[in-house]
Order: structure tokens, then sequence, then C-alpha cells
């Protein structure tokens, strides 16, 4: 029989443990407490940079500060391109706890797929943005929702107020305010500025509650001032266009230099686009021609070649120059002239009828590098380096490798590639006396003093005259007259190059500079693939040249140098009746 215990009589009890292992636990309990303590110390007083992160992390943010972009205006101070607030919806993921119908909601309210809110939220980042540059209405729609982790951010959208006029100078921005084409990516270091970050406190629903301190105040960007006029960049684009759509071509390119200083007065193209709504854009609409398309410039560099005779004293305005029948074979090849010719013809005649024979002629007395030196110093088969994107350099072979077939159809303007910029720039020879002057996209504070000397002054002058000739009647040009006005200019008619062989497709081109008693304008036009019956440079090119002198004159208030002719007046105002005759 099992002997029975009460608890106080237990034997159990009255057994007692070692001493030692009492100590043993006391020790132990002491260690802990000490080891927390120290813990605990050298969390608050060495390493509390890593509590107050952790802590600040739950309510502490870093806001960036957008910075103002720069503008970009014309010469005259008008805008171009500015930069106008706009909201935009951020999400802070991890303080956004969303239902799937508060999800729902919100992707309905700014017009996306539920998909792509919830693959944002999914994204592990601390800020993402839901939607760029939304409208006021479907901001102020958002945070009425007063969603937690959910808010607007400010940021700034590039507005052109010229629209399509200047698209292709002037270019524009992505969705994050950084340039992409134009003087928009040229200029993009000088326009994008420094954007500046505050610390704010926020609660657990996003809401910014206290700002704490400013970390660096936001930079604005600096403003761009360009060359061109306003008025004569629409004068330009609008004569363009509708030349372009008259003579039913590909596309057309028209620029405007200052003759005095280089500076672009206008730059157009077409076709063109809307730099606000650049919804399916092409290709074709995106391309600067005048900066980034070459072509076989024809005809417009014989005045060139022409300086070229006189500038070494063989030859002079009244030389004469045999073209025997009008026909010249070289190698095999036959070259002749579009307009008729043959016999006797002086070099002034010879730009006058614009004669291939007679450019040829001159050009092959002379050495291949003679001419490839007057090239080169003006500026072709190289980037004129104006920092403009996609610019390029056109075509110069060099002269060892130049048969005689090639030197004489490169004085007429084949076998060669210029950009109508690279055109434009090399006539700022016969506007400055003689001096080759640079380009500026920008304006200028002064005028170049002094440019690069490659003609002297009176060969300049009298290369001027021969190309006011071709104005005139008898000329390749007279419809390019620009009325109360003196006008000088060269017309050019080339054909296109397509898988090495020159096909039944024409570039139409017309260069020119006006008043010639002190010229102000160089205006350089092409047209490309006019099919309206019509494809000669003077035909085509040289009206648009005579529409944008007169007009521009007139804005800048230049007084004409020559009386108006009633004919001429009733040409330029009535074009079409006169086609019709």
């Amino acid at each position: 029989m099992t002997k029975a215990y009460t608890f106080n009589r237990n034997p159990l009890l009255s057994r007692s443990l070692p001493e030692w292992r009492a100590r043993c636990v006391l020790g132990c309990l002491m260690l802990g407490s000490f080891v927390l303590v120290g813990r605990a110390m050298y969390l608050q007083g060495v390493n509390k940079e890593f509590l107050q992160r952790k802590g600040e992390s739950r309510y502490a943010r870093v806001l960036e500060l957008p910075a103002n972009r720069g503008k970009v205006v014309d010469r005259h101070g008008d805008t171009l391109a500015t930069s106008t607030p706009v909201k935009s919806i951020a999400v802070l993921p991890d303080l956004a706890q969303l239902s799937p119908g508060d999800i729902a909601l919100l992707a309905k309210t700014l017009e996306i797929p539920v998909s792509e809110v919830n693959r944002k939220l999914a994204s592990g980042k601390d800020f993402v943005f839901l939607a760029r540059a939304v409208a006021p209405d479907v901001s102020d729609r958002v945070q009425a929702l007063k969603l937690p982790g959910i808010q607007a951010q400010e940021e700034y959208r590039r507005f052109y107020p010229a629209g399509e006029m200047a698209a292709h100078l002037v270019g524009f921005t992505n969705v994050d305010d950084q340039g992409q084409e134009g003087i928009e990516l040229a200029f993009n270091k000088s326009l994008v500025g420094r954007t500046g970050a505050r610390r704010v406190i926020k609660d657990r629903r996003g809401h910014i509650v206290e700002d704490v301190e400013y970390i660096r105040h936001p930079q604005d960007g600096e403003n761009v001032q360009l060359a061109i006029d306003a008025k004569i960049q629409y004068l330009a684009y609008s004569t363009l266009k509708q030349a372009v759509q008259a003579n039913k071509a590909k596309s057309g390119s028209a620029v405007v230099l200052d003759a005095r200083t280089g500076e672009v007065l206008a730059l157009v193209n077409n076709p063109t686009y809307n730099p606000n709504n650049r919804i399916k854009l092409t290709g074709e609409q995106l391309r600067n021609r005048v900066m980034t398309d070459s072509f076989e410039p024809g005809s417009v560099m014989k005045p060139i070649v022409a300086a070229m005779a006189l500038e070494s004293g063989k030859y002079r305005p009244n030389t004469q120059v045999n073209l025997g029948n009008g026909r010249l074979i070289i190698d095999g090849a036959n070259i002749g002239d579009a307009h008729g010719g043959g016999g006797i013809m002086t070099v002034a005649q010879i730009i006058q009828k614009s004669s291939n024979v007679g450019a040829a002629k001159m050009a092959l007395s002379f050495p291949p590098q003679h001419m490839w030196d007057l090239y080169d110093d003006l500026g072709f088969g190289k980037p004129l380096k104006l920092g403009f994107p996609g610019e390029v350099g056109g075509r110069l072979r060099p002269w060892q490798s130049w048969r005689p077939i090639e030197q004489a159809t490169m004085a007429y303007g084949h076998g060669v590639s210029v950009t109508l910029m690279q055109m434009a720039h090399a006539y700022t020879v016969f506007g400055r006396g003689g001096e080759l002057i640079p380009v500026s996209l920008t304006k200028l504070d002064a005028p170049p003093v002094h440019g690069k000397r490659i003609f002297s002054q009176d060969v300049s002058r009298e290369v001027l005259h021969m190309m006011e000739s071709v104005l005139q009647p008898g000329g390749t040009a007279p419809q390019a007259a620009v009325p109360g006005y003196r006008a000088a200019g060269k017309t050019g008619t080339a054909m296109k190059l397509e898988n090495g062989r020159y096909t039944k497709k024409y570039v139409a081109a017309f260069v020119g500079l006006v008043p010639v008693s002190d010229p102000r304008l160089i205006i350089a036009v092409a047209i490309d693939e006019p099919s309206a019956g019509k494809h000669y440079g003077g035909d085509v090119a040289g009206p648009v040249f005579s529409q944008i002198a007169a007009s521009s004159l007139r804005s800048m208030g230049v007084r004409p140098d020559a009386p108006i002719v009633p004919q001429q007046l009733a040409q330029q105002q009535y074009p079409a009746t006169r086609e019709a005759m």
C-alpha cells in the first residue's frame, strides 16, 4: 500500500539545491542585463543613425523639386518654347494599401488599365508615376478620392506657341522634359537647369503634414535666344508650304540668312509636325532637311566656279569662251546645256544662261586640287559644326581621285553633294564682299568684324552682278525677281541619283541675295521631286525666293533700291493667272 504525503511534507522539498547552481543562474541573469544595457547604449549612443533612419523611413520623405526649363525665344524675345506647370499622379507603393475596388476606381479616373496600376504597385520601388502631365480636372478627381499613398506631383510640360511653323528648328522634349530634337537637344544642358529637393513628414496616408527643410533649392535653366525672326519664319513657312502643294512635291526646304552677320533668320521644312501633339509621327515629318539631307545642288555651284576663274586673273566677266556646238564629250560622256547654247559666250553670259559646257570648260582650265581647295574652303564635304543634331557634311571626294569628267560635272553641281545650309553659307562670300562668315543659330551681340577671305571684293561684286542678270529678261529665273529690289541669284536643277543611276526625279533649287546694292538677306530654297509639270529651279524654287524676299524685306523695313515694274508686281500678286497664260 502506497504511503500518502501532503505537499508541505513532501520529501523532495527537504532536499537542498547545490549552491553553485543558484550562483550560476544569478550570474546569467546579471550578464543578460549587462548585454541589454550595453546594446541599448550602443544603439542610442554609437549607432543611433540606424534607428533614426528606420524611424524616418516610416514618416519622412525627400521630394524632388523640378526646375523650370529655360525658354527658347526668337531674336525679338517672342517665345518659341516654354514650360507650364502640370500635375502628375504618383504612388508610394509601401503606403498604398488599396482594395481592389479602390484600384479599379483609380484606374477608371486615370483612364488606364487596372493591370497597369497593379503592375506599378507591385514594382517594389519607393516612388512610381501612374500618369504624367494629366489634365487639371483629372488631378482634382484623383485627389478627391483621398486614397492612401496616392499623390499629385507638380511637374512642367513643354509648350510650343509657334507650333509646326518652327518645329524642325526648336525641336521638342520628352515627358521628363529632356531635349529630343532640334535646339531643345542641342542646348539641353543650358536649358535643363538643376532640380531641387526638400524633406517632409507624411502621415500614413501619404499626406504631407510638415515641411522639415530644403535640401537644395531648384535652379531654373537658362533661356536660349535664337537668331530667327518669328515674322520671317512664318513668311517662309507659309510660302514654302504653298509651293510644295502647288508643285505636288515630295518635300521642300528653305533657309534665310542675314547676309551681314550669318545669323539664321528662318529655317523651314515641309512636311512638318506639331510639337504640341506628336501622335503618329513619321521620320519624314521629323527630318530637318536643311541640315540632315544632302543633295546634288546643280547649277547653283556655277557662280563659285566663275568667281574662281575671275580670281585667278585668267578670266574677266567679258572673257569669251567657245562652246562649240553646245556639246562637250569627255571620256565618252556627253555634257550638254539644258537651255540650248553653243557658239561664243562670255563668262557673264555663261552664268546668265546657266551653261553647263561653259562652266565645265572654265573648271577644266584649272588643276583639280585648285578647285578642290576652293570647295573645301567654302565648307563643302564637312559639317558646319553648328551643334545641331543630325547635321551632315555632304560629300566631296579627294581631288586625287577626280577624273576629267568628274571635275567637269562638279563645276555645275553634279558629283558633289551639299546640304541647303551649306549652300546658303557658301553664298555669304557674295554678300560680304568675298569673305566667308560662320552661320549662327543664336542671336549675336555683334556681327563678325572679319570673315575668312575667299575672293576679292571686286570679284565678289562682279559675280553678284552676273547673278543679277539671271533674274532679268534673258536669264533662267525672271520669276525670282523681287518687285522694288535688285536681286541676284542662281538656279539649280539636278537629277536625283538612285542606285547609282540618275533618274527623272529632280531637285529644283534657287539661292539668291537681296538687295544687290547692299545685301541683307541670303535665301536658299530646295523643292524635292516637283511633279506638277515643272521641274526647273527658276520655275519652281525661284518664285518661292521672290515671295520670301519681298515679304521679309518689307517686314525689316529695308528701303527699295529699284523701281517697281508693274508687270513684276502683278505676276507676284496673281501667280495663278500667269501660270495659265
